[in-house]
């Protein structure tokens, strides 16, 4: 990695003989369309399968799932979000399927841009900040391509673009590896935490008994600055570090305080429950809870537990959106420990190791976009 970034100084990059392209020239938008109750393509992808700022797919549903109509991405195709682009999701289909007509399917013009760089100039702010700007609408601001084929961005000579591409694709290497040490970490500590609870001398609850529901709401105009979407909540994670500004708010949302345990009810198979670190308003798909008897953080390596994943997916009702309830969660069962402190001493060092490696890769998409922003 270090080789590649000293091949290519970033800091001195000419821009001198760089030309100025219409995004059409750039990008050619795929328009096929597929009815998903008749098409024999088993994948589909919707905006809630895309991780903002992350240019891989790494979950998706089938056509079951969803219904009219919808648009066909092949391997190597771009599935952006034109709806709601400030979440900037922009990722790159490896397989033949179909997605939401929320999104465009962009295929990289080889002519005019190496298809290698192509994914990393839409998350460039140059782009983004662009397509923000050109979006229309209140409550879910959409781009109209009418907007987007016109806009003009510099772009660097072919033959430069193989370097460039074989730097970005290089920070991103480094990135997925570390990824791939979280989930590691965090299968393991929970591995352990079954273990243990498994182990342990207790008596068993529902969670209705140990649960206590928060229902406070905030009405317009809110007059808290941060806000927390499903989106900004990271699958699997024990902290929820990312907010967007309320003045766009134009809904009721929850209370969150400091401390809070937060569970999302919608599409529970995505694994999303945190204790909340700093005062905000949310999404009302979120429910908000208190504990007695135990503490919360017992309560979250509960929720992210395989046996709890596995009794909420299956529990889930509504075909296209599944969700739970707050009596669909109650009824499930945990052991209440005589100390629940050793347990959650042991957790600790996992929570350290987790804590160190979210920190690296924080700084590693940090050097990517900055990477990214110095290029475009």
């Amino acid at each position: 990695m270090e080789a590649v970034i000293e091949k290519t100084d970033l800091r001195n990059l000419d821009k001198s003989g760089w030309k100025t392209f219409r995004f059409e020239e750039i990008a050619k938008k795929v328009s096929e369309p597929v009815d998903p109750n008749t098409t024999k393509l088993e994948i589909y992808v919707g905006l809630e399968h895309i991780d903002a700022g992350d240019i891989h797919i790494k979950r998706y549903g089938t056509p079951d799932d969803v219904s009219g109509g919808k648009l066909k991405c092949y391997p190597g195709d771009v599935i952006f979000g034109k709806r709601r682009a400030y979440q900037r999701k922009a990722a790159i289909a490896d397989f033949e399927g179909i997605c939401s007509a929320h999104a465009f399917v962009l295929r990289a013009n080889p002519d005019v841009i190496d298809p290698k760089l192509f994914p990393f100039f839409l998350h460039s702010d140059k782009f983004m900040h662009c397509a923000v700007d050109i979006s229309v609408g209140g409550l879910s601001p959409t781009i109209n391509w009418g907007d987007l084929k016109g806009q003009k961005f510099l772009l660097p000579p072919k033959g430069q673009q193989a370097q460039l591409a074989e730097l970005l694709w290089a920070m991103d290497e480094v990135i997925e590896r570390e990824l791939e040490v979280f989930k590691r970490i965090n299968a393991t500590s929970q591995i352990f935490f079954e273990n243990e609870v498994e182990n342990i001398k207790g008596k068993l609850l529902p969670l209705s008994k140990v649960l206590i529901p928060k229902n406070g709401k905030s009405q317009l105009p809110h007059k808290r600055d941060k806000y927390i979407g499903l989106e900004h909540i990271e699958s699997g994670n024990y902290k929820c570090d990312s907010y967007s500004e309320t003045s766009e708010v134009l809904a009721q949302c929850n209370i969150i305080n400091p401390g809070d345990l937060c569970y999302s009810k919608l599409r529970p198979y995505l694994d999303k429950a945190f204790i909340a670190d700093f005062e905000a308003i949310s999404t009302t798909e979120l429910l908000i809870y208190d504990t007695q008897k135990v503490s919360k953080e017992y309560v979250l390596f509960h929720l992210h537990s395989r046996p709890f994943l596995h009794y909420v997916t299956g529990k889930g009702f509504g075909t296209k959106m599944p969700r739970v309830s707050h009596t669909i969660i109650g009824e499930y069962e945990i052991k209440i420990p005589d100390n629940e402190s050793e347990i959650l001493n042991q957790m600790s060092s996992f929570q350290i190791n987790v804590k160190l490696i979210k920190s690296k890769i924080a700084s590693s998409k940090a050097l990517q976009k900055s990477l990214i922003n110095q290029i475009f």
